[in-house]
């Protein structure tokens, strides 16, 4: 492995060991240390949802076109530390949210910056990107594997872990290869900023099915990422945050089996067996426990793999086959927008709303609050299989093996 290749891959461990350091366990730390409500701990999850829809302006009017990507990326985690140390110390939901916007606006540009300046650095992008990417996955692991194994996740410690990692990511940032900005000199408009050509793709049907969908399985999806780690928290599992791990382990298996399905399987039933698994999911968590039935909380961490792989990895796809070169870039760009950014903030507010609806004295009604996203998934898939009739397209070329 080259010089340039281990340089990309630390910066892809160090990306994602950031962002799960904090992420996964923060809702326990809010609900038990800081005894913040349910909806309090839905909204500090959609920050990082407000940061995905106004992150892409960022790196269109600044990133790529008046500084070097390397520097960007500097600067971002340098400054989201110092932020993310704040939030850490911080101990009322006034203080803790508006901190963590700020930091979630510096973290949220990055994810897409660090895969363009990686893009750029590679000779055969379709094919060495996942290696390296796939430090990414291990980098977010070994972080819960470490928040777990310590007994941290009710803690301040896995923000200031974070923002120690943030520091030197931010350092080791300008030893990345030089990235001058790509529109450097040209003019600013407003169209290519904000994607506007992308739009065209409504035309088709099914592409607004598609997007449709994928907005609405976005609400359910943030009750995972916000309350799981509470939830195992609360019943008793033992070292949850490492234990739900094991959902980005199965990622990884079914990334590699991915390209298998799409050749053999098709995009649409790929997407329904994706929003399957979502429902699936939170049926075991409603119906699961630390005794006899133990296997069903193991079973919902281990459908991580096919509920992201199978519908946001081939939505991404089927996005790609969509759109012409000329408009691709700023058609992944409106799905981030539609899931990562909308979908999310409107899950992270029913989500908060659920759980703070299914508070107790004593803790929550676990099982009443995952039969809400079950049901909510159920209903997007039968709508979508209905729906969504794509026409026959080809996966690209590096999928078929």
């Amino acid at each position: 492995m080259n010089v340039v290749r281990v340089k990309l891959s630390t910066l892809m461990f160090l990306e994602y060991f950031v962002w799960g350091a904090w992420y996964v366990t923060m809702g326990t730390y809010l609900g038990q240390a800081l005894k913040f409500s349910g909806t309090e701990i839905g909204l500090a999850y959609g920050a990082t949802a407000i940061a995905a829809m106004i992150s892409p302006f960022f790196v269109g009017m600044v990133a790529d076109r008046f500084f070097a990507t390397q520097r960007v990326l500097a600067a971002l985690h340098l400054g989201g530390a110092v932020l993310l140390y704040m939030a850490s110390r911080a101990d009322s939901f006034g203080v803790f949210y508006p901190v963590l916007i700020g930091y979630a606006l510096c973290f949220m540009p990055t994810l897409a910056l660090s895969n363009s300046l990686s893009f750029d650095h590679l000779r055969n992008p379709s094919r060495e990107f996942p290696q390296v990417r796939v430090l990414g996955t291990i980098g977010w692991i070994v972080a819960g594997l470490i928040v777990g194994r310590l007994g941290l996740e009710s803690t301040a410690v896995p923000l200031r872990l974070a923002a120690g990692a943030s520091v030197a990511l931010g350092l080791f940032s300008l030893a990345l290869p030089h990235t001058p900005p790509h529109a450097a000199g040209q003019p600013l408009r407003a169209r290519d900023v904000i994607g506007l050509d992308a739009l065209s793709l409504f035309r088709d049907r099914s592409f607004t099915m598609f997007m449709i969908g994928s907005f609405l399985l976005c609400i359910p999806l943030q009750f995972y990422y916000a309350f799981t780690n509470l939830y195992l928290n609360e019943i008793g599992l033992a070292e949850p945050a490492s234990k739900m791990t094991l959902g980005q382990a199965s990622e990884l298996g079914f990334m590699i089996l991915l390209p298998w399905f799409l050749v053999r399987v098709g995009v649409k039933r790929i997407l329904l067996v994706g929003m399957a698994a979502w429902t699936l999911r939170y049926l075991f968590f409603a119906a699961g426990n630390t005794g006899s039935l133990a296997w069903m909380l193991y079973a919902g961490i281990l459908l991580h793999g096919v509920c992201y792989d199978f519908f946001f990895v081939t939505g991404q796809i089927y996005v790609d086959q969509q759109a012409s070169v000329r408009i691709r870039a700023a058609a992944q760009g409106l799905l981030a927008f539609i899931t990562l950014g909308a979908g999310l903030l409107v899950g992270s507010w029913l989500s908060g709303r659920v759980v703070q609806a299914y508070t107790t004295t004593t803790g929550h009604q676990w099982r009443a609050i995952w039969i809400v996203p079950a049901a909510f998934a159920l209903v997007v898939l039968l709508v979508f299989a209905v729906l969504f009739r794509p026409t026959a397209t080809s996966p690209p070329p590096e999928l078929v093996h």
